[in-house]
């Protein structure tokens, strides 16, 4: 299975959305890395409209077969009813209205025959306005809006052994997400999943942002000098809470607030003053 975790951010006063998963699929007795997150462009000349980014967790073939569904429509629809542009923020829900009856019309054939499906896809796009859409397709290829609520999808069998728990103590919310690195915070709940959930692998990072500056959506993977960054402030920040949860037991909490309000103070004066 896998852990995808899409995350919209709030980047310079617009929303943005950060997709990112491990690269481990496990079949039976058999581990290999693959490819999870799908940006989704159209090639015009030598340059790419960025439309969406997919990823999905469950059956490889069925995922990868709708990440082929969901390029040729939204390819399309660019070409002949978007001017060759990233679709707009109404335009994008009108392509999911398209996709999802192509979903659910493969599925019950499979059903039909007596397969079990095993899937759940996220697709995601941000309007040139920095708005964005996020939407969580089901095993029935349903699909749900979740980029108001509740702002994010965590998908895969690293959802239940903490994926999910980790984004909530860590106190993500997109109202408050411009405050916080999603790079760092992503890759930290992958790789701590991944060291009990043997079905995860840790993060080698595939993930991509999309973001909407100056009227131009930008689409692009983390370089390779973030990703080496990313680990080593995810490795640092996993000891520093090992030693503030031994210091909450050694002064109490009260003193650890204290010291925690103080360091605050602090940044919100240098912030003031620089």
């Amino acid at each position: 299975m896998t852990l995808l975790i899409a995350l919209k951010w709030l980047f310079e006063g617009k929303e943005s959305v950060v997709v990112s998963s491990d690269s481990k699929v496990t079949f039976g007795p058999v581990s290999y890395e693959t490819r999870k997150v799908y940006p989704i462009a159209l090639k015009e000349g030598e340059e790419y409209v960025p439309l969406a980014i997919a990823g999905g967790a469950g059956d490889a073939s069925l995922i990868k077969q709708s990440y082929r569904v969901c390029e040729r429509v939204l390819t399309g629809l660019a070409v002949k009813e978007w001017g060759k542009q990233t679709p707009s923020f109404e335009q994008f829900e009108e392509a999911i209205q398209q996709i999802e009856p192509i979903l659910m019309g493969r599925f019950r054939e499979l059903r039909e025959q007596g397969l079990e499906l095993s899937f759940r896809m996220l697709l995601a796009s941000v309007d040139r306005q920095g708005r964005a859409s996020m939407y969580l397709f089901d095993s029935r290829g349903l699909a749900e809006p979740v980029h108001e609520n509740p702002g994010f999808a965590v998908i895969g069998t690293g959802f239940f052994t903490g994926g999910n728990l980790l984004l909530r103590l860590l106190g993500y919310s997109p109202e408050e997400s411009g405050e916080l690195d999603l790079g760092v915070l992503s890759t930290f709940i992958i790789e701590a999943v991944s060291e009990i959930d043997p079905a995860v692998g840790s993060f080698v990072g595939e993930s991509y942002w999309m973001r909407a500056e100056e009227g131009e959506v930008l689409l692009g993977p983390l370089k390779e000098e973030a990703i080496k960054e990313f680990k080593e402030k995810v490795r640092e920040r996993k000891e520093l809470i090992r030693r503030v949860w031994r210091l909450f037991d050694g002064a109490g909490e009260e003193k650890v607030r204290e010291k925690l309000d103080e360091l605050e103070k602090d940044l919100e004066k240098e912030e003031r003053e620089g």
